[in-house]
């Protein structure tokens, strides 16, 4: 972690505002410690998200830890590959044609034979399945907290082949079904520990504005200053009262347990990688941040991903739910 500081440390004298004999007078009466409060507080600002953002791709938001994207517009009944290559933007590889669901509109429960619309990950491939659903299937994570957030119900949404030897309908009960020869290629060519996937009823957003996620990722970073170093009343003021964690702790209780947690003042360590930021499918101010979080603390230690949902509002953003 000192390493870590060392650099941040160096970055900060050679490109930020801040003055350097400042710096080391700093660092020689108080040690390092307020050093890294002064650079946590930088990244909270949004002059370096701006300059930090200024020349990074963002077709489809602010993506860290994913290689590949996967589209589905069921108006169009497509399913589109997009790749990362070799200056980080995300280049247009394969346009799938696909069934989706038989009626329009948002899945909601079991059985409404509606693709939900949404951002899902991978969360594994089956190599041998019913022949009616061709020779493999990828599994989607649906449904992800905010489904459950909104109390969707409903499960087995797969991507995956055509029967190999009967004849079907041009619609699924929910899936996305693509041919057979589509999903051998894409099984040859996907890594889905790495791979994302974006349905809407229309067109996928695409250019999402640098600004928005400049004041989003200055947000974020103002949310773990507050939580690294107890100020309670701000913290709390960054989730909005319809908040409910994953687990079904509403927004009072949450108040009240963050509350007893944050008394004891503990020291924390709170390290954020593998940042994406994305704009949830239609909705105008909704966004799905996720991230590997690593926890410190006297009394707890966590390593693992984090999700949250956020709206922003006002430049601001309010927590709805997080797992």
């Amino acid at each position: 972690m000192q390493n870590k500081v060392y650099i941040l440390f160096l970055f900060l004298i050679l490109n930020m505002s801040l003055n350097a004999s400042d710096i080391l007078t700093d660092y020689r009466i108080h040690g390092i410690k307020n050093i890294e409060k002064q650079m946590d507080n930088e990244l909270s600002k949004r002059e370096y998200w701006d300059k930090y953002l200024k020349n990074k791709n963002t077709t489809f938001g602010y993506i860290e830890s994913y290689t590949n994207i996967l589209t589905c517009d069921k108006d169009k009944s497509t399913l589109c590959v997009y790749r990362k290559d070799n200056n980080n933007s995300f280049e247009l590889k394969k346009e799938y044609s696909a069934f989706t669901g038989k009626y329009r509109g948002n899945k909601i429960k079991e059985g409404d034979l509606r693709t939900p619309i949404g951002i899902y990950t991978i969360t594994k491939k089956i190599s041998k399945v019913d022949p009616f659903y061709g020779p493999l299937a990828f599994v989607t994570s649906y449904p992800n907290s905010y489904d459950k957030y909104l109390g969707k119900n409903g499960h087995g949404i797969w991507i995956h082949g055509l029967p190999l030897n009967q004849k079907r309908d041009n619609f699924t009960k929910g899936c996305i079904a693509i041919h057979n020869d589509s999903i051998e290629c894409l099984n040859k060519h996907l890594d889905i520990t790495k791979t994302l996937l974006i349905i809407n009823q229309s067109d996928i957003k695409e250019n999402i504005s640098k600004k928005n996620l400049s004041i989003i990722l200055s947000q974020l970073y103002k949310w773990r200053y507050s939580w690294t170093y107890n100020e309670t009343a701000k913290y709390l003021g960054f989730y909005s009262n319809d908040f409910v964690r994953f687990d079904g702790v509403d927004y009072k209780s949450f108040v009240s347990y963050k509350t007893r947690i944050f008394k004891k003042q503990e020291k924390k360590e709170i390290v954020f990688s593998d940042l994406n930021v994305i704009p949830y499918p239609n909705t105008t101010n909704l966004y799905k941040i996720s991230f590997k979080e690593y926890y410190k603390s006297n009394s707890f230690e966590f390593t693992g991903d984090k999700v949250l949902m956020i709206k922003l509002i006002d430049k601001k953003i309010k927590i709805l739910t997080e797992k």
